[in-house]
């Protein structure tokens, strides 16, 4: 009998075994858990987040590896708060309602790898407060209002390898503020009110590899901002709203492989800076108001595999912009204002595999024909590039054609100049003159002139293109005479013309002859001088009517105005000097003569004068 209740014990206590063993399968641990929460074994885990609590709970167990405090009520942090929770490595304090920690809060946690503080109230926090987290590995203190980073406030963690201080009212940023942070990789920054780029701060963070400094309000980055971070690889600055360009040397001394300058109001790409980031490999310019991408500029940039130009104002591309650079992979220029893109960009487009051009108003002539003729080679993403030109071939996506309409539609038709007559010209110096240049072809040709020492004319000063294409010299000089060249041309084909202007010295010609003549709508002014050898050159009065006109009236209401002014001044004086004398006797005493002398002595005369003021 003693024998069967030894059996049955056996048989209790294997199935109390196997219970306790299928509460630990499911997870439940076999002790304890605070109140609303949710505790899991294998590893120890402790859920309390949106439990509103108002302090940190009791009862939870001293083996905990990972504690979640997230969405409470909590406001305060007090000494030696978590002392107990020795085996503790990821401790979530976010979106709480905290604005003091204590210093040594967190002491006694010498196995916490993560602590996220993010988004609560914290406005400053005090040298001390981060001591004894010596395997600390990630810090989130984002989405808080710190104001100021003391220096040393980081100092006692070595371990650190990333810090997330993002989204704070930072105003200032003391130079040793990450000082101790040997080890840091990657550093979330953001600096809405910074007054100072903090050059000196980020110089203590040797072993930097990553780097995101995004929303402030400086208008520039200084030269050799990141002196000190050669390790630094990966670079971002974003939303500089404030920052029109890019220092020569903000970045110099990096060995960069990734760079993005975006939402930077950037009006150009930053060519100087770029060019000694010899090891870059992914570029991002992204929403700037850049407008075109100059040619052989980008040259130095070697190994440049993905380039980003996204949402931006990007209209042309030149030839040759990508020229040198044989790895690009990736070229995202989507949503801006292209209305072609041509091989020629490219050194090779062998390599190329992703190509965006959606969301923008393409033209879909013969400079697009490559992209068709690659479409199986490269991908556009989900949303493939339509035609916004010509007419018949509006809203067409790229992947609606077929192989038979390529050759009909993608044409395109060589640039040819329409006035193909000379023109020569002789004129005196003073004059302006047009030459005419009227173009046709499609792609609509662009249009240069060159002077006759062989420069390209610009679109500005005395001698300059206009948007039409015609040449206009003004107030024409001898040294403009010469032979003019007007070349037209588009991806098809290019045509040229050339024009001759010889201009008379207004000097010499007025030499031999004094008495020039002036015309003035019908009026002749004529020199005081008579022609001599009966010359009857003349030259035109170099004012005309209506300027003249406006001289002559302009200094009559000046003489007036001047009169006008004596009379006042004249009149509010003598009212100031209240009862005027209006008779003055003025007496004077005349030169000696020589006639009026007597006995040596000379015979003085007095006269005297009555005046009247009226």
């Amino acid at each position: 009998m003693f024998g069967e209740a030894a059996d049955w014990w056996k048989v209790y206590w294997w199935v109390a075994q196997l219970c306790i063993v299928g509460v630990s399968v499911e997870g439940t641990p076999p002790w304890p858990c605070p109140h609303n929460c949710e505790c899991l074994h294998e590893p120890l885990k402790v859920n309390c987040s949106s439990c509103h609590l108002n302090s940190v709970p009791e009862g939870i167990h001293k083996n905990t590896q990972s504690l979640s405090l997230a969405n409470n009520l909590l406001k305060t942090l007090g000494k030696h708060q978590f002392s107990d929770l020795k085996q503790l490595q990821e401790l979530d304090l976010s979106e709480n309602m905290l604005t003091v920690i204590e210093v040594q809060a967190f002491s006694g946690l010498k196995n916490l790898l993560i602590l996220r503080i993010s988004q609560n109230r914290l406005k400053i926090i005090l040298v001390g407060v981060f001591s004894g987290l010596q395997r600390l590995r990630l810090l989130d203190i984002s989405k808080n209002e710190i104001l100021v980073f003391l220096n040393d406030m980081f100092y006692e963690m070595p371990s650190l390898q990333k810090l997330e201080v993002n989204d704070n009212d930072l105003v200032f940023i003391s130079n040793r503020a990450f000082s101790g942070l040997l080890y840091l990789q990657e550093l979330n920054l953001d600096g809405y009110n910074l007054t100072s780029f903090p050059i000196e701060a980020l110089s203590q963070l040797p072993r930097l590899v990553r780097l995101c400094f995004c929303h402030t309000g400086l208008t520039v980055l200084p030269n050799n901002s990141f002196r000190h971070l050669t390790q630094l690889r990966e670079l971002t600055v974003s939303h500089w709203h404030r920052m029109d360009t890019l220092l020569p040397n903000s970045l110099t001394g990096l060995n960069l492989t990734s760079l993005t300058l975006s939402y930077c109001n950037l009006s150009s790409v930053p060519y100087a800076s770029l060019r000694r980031l010899v090891y870059l490999l992914y570029l991002d310019l992204s929403y700037n108001p850049i407008t075109s991408i100059q040619p052989h500029l980008l040259r130095d940039l070697l190994r440049l595999q993905e380039f980003h130009l996204v949402g931006g104002n990007l209209q042309r591309v030149e030839p040759g912009a990508f020229s040198g650079l044989v790895h690009i992979q990736l070229f995202n220029v989507s949503l801006n204002q292209l209305s072609t893109l041509e091989e020629t960009v490219f050194q090779s487009v062998g390599t190329l595999q992703v190509l965006r051009l959606d969301g923008n108003p393409l033209a879909c002539d013969c400079r697009l024909f490559w992209v068709l003729q690659r479409h199986m080679q490269i991908k556009v993403n989900e949303q493939p590039p339509s035609c916004s030109s010509p007419v018949q071939v509006h809203g067409r996506t790229f992947q609606e054609f077929t192989d038979s309409e390529l050759p009909v539609l993608f044409i395109c038709r060589p640039a040819r100049i329409l006035n193909h007559k000379p023109q020569e010209l002789h004129v005196d110096e003073g004059q302006t003159v047009l030459f005419l240049c009227q173009v046709d072809g499609d792609p609509s040709p662009s249009v240069i002139w060159v002077s006759p020492q062989r420069a390209v004319l610009p679109t500005t000063g005395r001698i300059r293109v206009l948007s039409n294409g015609t040449l206009e010299v003004r107030y024409l000089q001898v040294q403009d005479s010469g032979i003019y060249y007007c070349f037209a041309s588009n991806v098809a084909g290019n045509d040229s013309i050339s024009v001759s202007l010889w201009v008379r010295s207004f000097v010499s010609s007025s030499s031999h002859n004094h008495s020039a003549h002036f015309f003035l709508d019908g009026w002749s002014f004529t020199s005081a001088h008579p022609p001599v050898n009966g010359s009857n050159d003349s030259h035109p009065f170099p004012f005309d009517l209506k300027t003249l006109l406006v001289a002559v009236t302009m200094g009559f209401l000046s003489f007036l105005s001047s009169v006008a002014a004596c009379f006042i001044f004249m009149f509010f004086w003598s009212q100031s000097k209240g009862q005027i004398k209006h008779t003055a006797t003025i007496d004077f005493v005349p030169h000696s003569t020589g006639a009026g002398s007597v006995g040596g002595r000379t015979r003085m005369e007095t006269g005297r004068f009555n005046m009247k003021l009226i």
